[in-house]
């Protein structure tokens, strides 16, 4: 029997919705802070070229320049030194865009502590309740952290540096190198803690999940609108050739 078919007469009877986990793209999106002595990602700009007037009388455009690593984005392996040998955005296979997705809800714990690290045992824990984690899918960690829209609130810099929510060393080696998971999504502003700077090593999803050929999410939104286990994921980056990564449309198919 046909699949598509049943699956588009899901769509539009709506019992799969489509959840859009995407943050809105513009100059005041929050964008990655790095030590003054590095270089530094630049915000969302948007330019106009014309608006139906004397520049292009029935047209309107613009032309944009931002970050690959700006907004909801999607982290090619070459990204980190660890996967310097590995995909960049543009030869990520187009199998890697269409996967199963699990979300692990530790929101009570952000709550109580925004520097709150997922340790393997809670990754286990989700396991023991809702079986095993998807192979080829997304780990996808609810913090609440999409809650806060302003660069302020979402690197959240206090007196011992940026502090918001992550995973321990041990847990991001461990879906890098036990699980069978393809990529680990989160709603900060990158896949690593706000402190994660001081972890051994230093930006241990990064170091770990790139450089064994897995792939990151970043500032998803709407993750308290996707049930535990189930939804399928879309990520569409643009195909940047040679890029380290890209912005990306991110949705998720929930079925009722």
């Amino acid at each position: 029997m046909p699949v598509l078919p049943h699956l588009l007469a899901a769509l539009t009877g709506g019992s799969v919705r489509i959840v859009d986990l995407t943050a809105p793209l513009s100059a005041e999106t929050p964008i990655l802070e790095l030590p003054e002595q590095f270089g530094q990602t630049a915000r969302f700009e948007l330019e106009e070229i014309s608006c139906y007037d004397d520049r292009g009388p029935a047209w309107h455009w613009n032309n944009f320049r931002t970050g690959e690593h700006t907004g909801t984005h999607f982290d090619a392996p070459s990204h980190w030194v660890t996967g310097a040998d590995e995909a960049h955005i543009d030869a990520v296979p187009p199998a890697a865009l269409v996967a199963p997705a699990v979300v692990l809800d530790v929101t009570d714990r952000v709550a109580e502590n925004p520097g709150h690290l997922i340790e393997v045992a809670d990754i286990e824990a989700f396991v023991d309740r809702h079986g095993e984690l998807p192979a080829g899918g997304w780990l996808l960690c609810r913090t609440g952290w999409s809650a806060r829209v302003s660069q302020q609130e979402m690197i959240n810099n206090t007196a011992t540096g940026p502090t918001s929510p992550g995973m321990s060393a041990e847990c991001a080696r461990w879906v890098a190198e036990e699980s069978p998971l393809q990529g680990l999504g989160v709603e900060t502003v990158g896949t690593d803690a706000g402190a994660a700077h001081s972890f051994d090593p230093a930006f241990p999803c990064h170091a770990f999940l790139l450089g064994n050929g897995k792939y990151g999410l970043a500032q998803l939104q709407n993750l308290d609108q996707l049930p535990p286990t189930g939804a399928v994921l879309v990520a569409a980056p643009l195909k940047i050739v040679g890029g380290s990564g890209s912005p990306a449309r991110v949705l998720a198919l929930v079925e009722d």
